[in-house]
């Protein structure tokens, strides 16, 4: 059974930035897209950003592009979140998830494993 385990979350200053992690275990991982969502209090799970299985390609909301960078190391079977120019809006409990070949990599149903998700609070 896949496990994801995030880490690396916290309370940061605007302007700040952290580095989101999160470690694989019990799956074959470069045969799995990841993806990293968010989700605010009293708001729905959204999509933040994802990169298929060889890097090739990633995928942003819009509202975190050029800020955010997501990135994998598939021999260490981890995928990360860079995340800069923090915002206040950015504050949200962050799951990572991964999905096999998902036709959409917005899409939450299209990931098969998440993780229990990571805390990032942004100070004004």
């Amino acid at each position: 059974q896949g496990e994801l385990v995030e880490s690396g979350g916290g309370l940061v200053l605007a302007g700040g930035s952290l580095r989101l992690s999160c470690a694989a275990s019990g799956l074959i991982f470069d045969m799995y897209a990841m993806a990293w969502f968010r989700q605010a209090p009293g708001k729905e799970r959204e999509f933040v950003a994802a990169i298929t299985w060889n890097s090739r390609d990633t995928y942003y909301l819009d509202s975190v592009k050029g800020r955010f960078t997501i990135s994998r190391n598939n021999a260490k079977k981890t995928v990360y979140l860079q995340m800069n120019g923090l915002k206040p809006e950015d504050t949200a409990v962050y799951y990572c998830a991964a999905g096999a070949y998902p036709p959409d990599y917005s899409a939450r149903d299209h990931y098969s494993y998440w993780g229990q998700g990571t805390q990032v609070i942004v100070s004004p």
